[in-house]
């Protein structure tokens, strides 16, 4: 799974900073939660609830859909499936599959959900990470090809050595339901921050925006490159600083062009998708990422309601068109 590891979360800290330097008016006092899920620190944060039931239940659907959704956990549905003993889908792993597919051909093959065999030969979590080898690379990468997925009557069915791997999507997808289910209990203001995928219920209690600041990439995590305000959106970032390491003074992050096998290599840092829905914001900070500023900008241009932040190498900003101000 697509994962955003820091200590303390750049987005959760900024919240509640905007909060306390901006509270002119008594709010009531927010609840929230912390805990290590989905690999990376996950945060839910109610502003107008103080029934902590709703967090603990929020942070059980982490467990539930890591379940469902994680390549690496052996019990999971897609590891299960990747390992051939399984090929009828739940219901949420078909929704998310289907999601997957119309990207990676909205990106024309960049978005890819069976690029698992080569992404399970990159390990950006040992203490030591290293290059794999680029034979065995080379030899997995006709395995890496979505058109090649038959889905019917809720079952999948894949050439032999072919793998899902849904993790550049699903945490958008459990962001979102996570926001449905705290909305049908009544929830109005919240964020849920997935370590770094942010949504946004409503407002905060005064009704003013949520205030999001966008990393700066590779400075430190309480450094913004823009701050938002954001209102009942998503907020997600794909960037090569989030898992990466030198090897030989090659920088080398978790972002893998297909056709290749290795980390794109192009003049984008990081960029961040603004839309309603978190799924949407997640597969297209990635597809857009691979393809790169002109064809990214371009896509994200002729899709209504999303905008989009590029941030390129070299420090530079570049925002779509009609972004707000």
């Amino acid at each position: 799974m697509k994962q955003h590891i820091h200590s303390i979360s750049f987005f959760s800290l900024f919240l509640l900073l905007s909060l306390f330097l901006t509270g002119c008016r008594k709010a009531p006092d927010p609840i929230t939660k912390t805990s290590f899920k989905l690999n990376t620190v996950v945060t839910i944060t109610i502003y107008d609830s103080s029934d902590t039931s709703l967090l603990d239940h929020a942070l059980n659907l982490c467990d539930y859909y890591e379940n469902l959704f994680s390549r690496t956990r052996e019990t999971s549905e897609i590891h299960q499936i990747n390992q051939g003993l399984q090929k009828e889908l739940s219901p949420e792993t078909e929704e998310l599959l289907n999601t997957a597919l119309y990207y990676s051909r909205l990106s024309g093959g960049l978005f890819e959900p069976t690029i698992g065999p080569v992404s399970s030969l990159w390990d950006f979590h040992t203490e030591q990470p290293k290059v794999p080898d680029e034979t065995l690379i080379q030899s997995r990468l006709p395995l890496i090809d979505a058109k090649k997925i038959r889905l019917s009557n809720h079952t999948i069915t894949m050439e032999e050595g072919m793998m899902l791997d849904l993790g550049s999507i699903s945490k958008g997808y459990i962001a979102d339901s996570i926001k449905e289910y705290l909305i049908k209990q009544g929830v109005k203001s919240a964020v849920i921050d997935l370590g770094g995928n942010v949504l946004c219920i409503g407002n905060r209690p005064d009704g003013t925006p949520f205030q999001i600041g966008i990393r700066q990439p590779f400075a430190k995590a309480n450094t913004a490159a823009a701050v938002l305000s954001i209102s009942d959106q998503s907020v997600v970032t794909s960037g090569i600083y989030e898992r990466c390491f030198e090897q030989d003074g090659i920088v080398y992050h978790h972002l893998l062009d297909p056709n290749t096998g290795y980390p794109c290599d192009n003049e984008l840092a990081s960029v961040t998708i603004i839309s309603n829905h978190s799924v949407d914001g997640d597969a297209l900070s990635t597809c857009c990422f691979l393809m790169g500023m002109e064809q990214g900008m371009s896509l994200i241009n002729s899709i209504p309601d999303v905008h989009a932040i590029f941030i390129t190498r070299d420090g530079e900003l570049y925002y779509s068109e009609g972004f707000p101000d």
